[in-house]
């Protein structure tokens, strides 16, 4: 049994856009900004740059054609009508429909390009994370939930989506049509036009105030999900823990909690967008305002034509025309960003266990290990090993026994270098482990522990696990070094078997077989034995020892056990005590020494008369 319990997380949800929030491993972490989110976007963007340019000339078409109606209506008004030129009435009809069908297929064009950049930007973006998240060390996934760990690769992602695949196109077009539009508005009348481009500040103004506050909102929303795909999790997989408590109505309840939460935040964004749009509706009704008075004023004047005015009426709206957009899109961006954040959080955590620079591949090895002087203890928990000293000689077989808490599995994850101790070191036949690949190391251990990870698949692929390149043949035969041929045989389909989540259609003891097989399919150099047998009945622990038997036949094994049974005939048995060596010796030499060994031997066998 691991000596360390999976407690709450590090990272807490919540926190004020304006604040530092904390993750993974307690450290700051600054809240992402905006542009930061559509610069990383344009790096995955931009290698696909035959898209990305084709989307671009489009954009310019669009925003050149855009400029037309405005200039035939400018025409007809102050040309065609009062010289009475019928025959250029279809000319203009015949202009106003083609760039209407121009403008339709361009946009057609720009969108399809944009929503095929978006799809390659976001699968680019979520293979990376999940890559990174891939490298990041056994301590890391201690600290976060798996279902918060999920809804970032899933859910976080694909809120980005909208954003590139539409968004950004729209934001594009909107500030090269805004800039052009505002340039000619200028060369046309400048008074007018800075009167009224001086409602736009308080229009950022506002935009900006609303963008924190909806961001914040949006988190929560974000965060409110991961903490429904957690519970998720949890209950699907532990529903026959669940029905066995009779606890269903506990756990609606308790997942009606996490959804009140979603849902709250959800109308809080509601609202706030609800506040936003009609002041920026009234913003845009001022321009209009200002431009009808003083437009009029002015063809009043003689100083503008009615032409004019009402081309002018017509830029304005292609003017104001992005602000609108953007109060829409303001939605889809602060919750990109919220997004964003949260996936920059996982990219910006770095591992605790990586190789050196110089780091070398280690040799196949006998099997030698020795843990010299070792200090360790889990993040923020107290001490587990102090001064430990301990060698597990090459081709033996080596049992750690001891109560609970006393530092054994500890020793185990030490030895695949899942964690690094704080002081010491631990060395494989003279190599330090922080001297060799992370990859040379571990695919010369073998793992078989009492809580038996198999994976929704068929038999064949879980055992294959252990060698990827292997064949048919040879998972059959380290299948029957398993004693698990005859109950795969067993089935209709045999090696194709579905076994469903973590084998959930198999005994305790099939499982604990194919752990076996995958084990000996990868023909590691050193094997651990983290309570094999310990839930298993007799008849399945007979079968699982036959098949160790010939695991270890060679191999540096280490065994923890709390059944004392198991490990007999070990070449030297260690009894820790919390975090100490109290004695070692063989079987029979501890139980003459009537220490701790004895006291726990007796325990379990209290009949037993020792010759």
């Amino acid at each position: 049994m691991s000596e360390r319990y999976n407690s709450a997380p590090a990272y807490r949800p919540g926190g004020g856009m304006g604040g530092m929030r904390k993750f993974g491993n307690g450290e700051k972490v600054k809240p992402a900004r905006i542009l930061d989110m559509f610069v990383r976007v344009y790096t995955h963007a931009r290698l696909q740059w035959p898209l990305l340019l084709a989307a671009v000339v489009c954009v310019i078409a669009i925003s050149l054609l855009e400029f037309i109606v405005p200039q035939l209506t400018r025409m007809t008004i102050d040309h065609i009508i009062p010289n009475k030129q019928f025959g250029k009435l279809f000319l203009i009809g015949g202009g106003v429909l083609g760039a209407a069908l121009a403008l339709g297929a361009l946009r057609y064009i720009s969108t399809s390009l944009m929503a095929s950049i978006g799809q390659k930007v976001l699968y680019n973006l979520r293979n990376d994370l999940y890559r990174h998240m891939q490298s990041l060390d056994v301590s890391f996934f201690d600290r976060n939930r798996t279902g918060d760990l999920m809804s970032r690769v899933t859910n976080d992602v694909s809120i980005l989506q909208q954003m590139i695949s539409s968004s950004m196109m729209q934001l594009f077009t909107d500030f090269f049509t805004f800039t052009a539009i505002a340039v000619y508005m200028l060369w046309i009348d400048w008074k007018l036009t800075v009167l009224l481009l001086a409602t736009f500040p308080f229009m950022i103004l506002t935009t900006r105030l609303f963008g924190k506050k909806m961001r914040a909102s949006f988190r929560t929303v974000q965060e409110s999900v991961a903490d429904v795909s957690d519970h998720l999790q949890n209950t699907l997989t532990g529903i026959r823990l669940i029905k066995s408590f009779t606890a269903e109505a506990y756990e609606s309840d308790r997942f009606s909690e996490r959804t009140q939460r979603n849902m709250d935040a959800n109308i809080q964004v509601t609202r706030l967008r609800a506040a936003y749009e009609p002041i920026i509706d009234f913003l845009n009704y001022l321009g209009l305002a200002i431009v009808l008075v003083f437009g009029a004023w002015l063809a009043m004047n003689d100083q503008m034509t009615v032409g004019t005015i009402v081309a002018f009426i017509a830029y304005l709206r292609l003017l104001q025309n992005p602000i609108r957009h953007f109060s829409r899109i303001i939605n889809t961006i602060q919750q990109s960003a919220a997004a964003y954040e949260r996936i920059m959080e996982v990219m910006n955590t770095e591992a605790e266990i990586v190789e050196k620079k110089d780091a070398k591949r280690l040799p196949q090895a006998s099997g030698h290990i020795v843990f010299d002087h070792i200090h360790f203890a889990y993040s923020g928990d107290s001490t587990i090993l102090s001064n430990f000293y301990l060698e597990l000689e090459a081709g033996k077989v080596t049992a750690l026994v001891g109560s609970s808490g006393s530092g054994k599995t500890t020793i185990a994850s030490l030895i695949a270098r899942f964690y690094d101790p704080q002081s010491g070191d631990i060395t494989i036949d003279g190599y330090s482990l922080k001297d060799v690949t992370l990859a040379s190391l571990r695919e010369q251990i073998g793992i078989v522990s009492q809580d038996v990870v198999l994976f929704n698949g068929t038999i064949g692929e879980n055992i294959r696990y252990g060698n990827q390149e292997a064949s048919h043949e040879e998972v059959v035969a380290a299948a029957q070094a398993a004693n698990a041929a005859g109950f795969i045989d067993s089935f209709p389909l045999g090696y194709d078997t579905p076994i469903g989540e973590r084998g959930v259609k198999l005994s305790g003891g099939q499982k604990q077989r194919l752990s076996i097989a995958r084990a000996i399919l990868k023909n590691p150099r050193i094997i651990i034995l983290d309570e094999a047998t310990a839930s298993l009945d007799t008849e399945s622990e007979q079968y699982i020892q036959e098949a160790l038997a010939l695991l270890l036949q060679g191999r540096t094994c280490l065994v923890i056990a709390h059944r004392l049974s198991t490990i007999r005939q070990a070449d030297r048995i260690y009894v820790l005590e919390q975090g100490r060596i109290a004695e070692s010796g063989t079987h029979d030499e501890l139980l003459q020494l009537q220490g701790r060994y004895h006291e726990l031997y007796e325990l379990q066998f209290p009949q037993t008369q020792e010759a």
